[in-house]
């Protein structure tokens, strides 16, 4: 078991590319069950550093292969990057 804040300060990696995904940002929770459905991180790019362009990347739970102790390893839906 492990804390949502303990969630926050992993890398997210897509298993797809091996790229950072970006910090999480949110969670998306089920009101019926309370459970997690989805993780949101923040959009990957940025505009002069400073202005996130971009959609947010949506993480679904069953994405989620594996959660370590320094980073959690995803895959995303049909193997997209939002670095492409």
């Amino acid at each position: 078991m492990f804390k949502v804040t303990e969630l926050g300060s992993k890398d997210i990696i897509n298993v797809a590319d091996g790229r950072r995904l970006g910090p999480l940002k949110d969670l998306e929770i089920d009101a019926d069950t309370g459970r997690v459905r989805a993780l949101v991180l923040r959009s990957p790019e940025k505009y002069l550093r400073v202005f996130r362009r971009g959609k947010d990347v949506v993480v679904p739970w069953s994405g989620i292969k594996t959660i370590g102790v320094d980073v959690v390893l995803v895959q995303l839906p049909g193997g997209e990057s939002p670095h492409s």
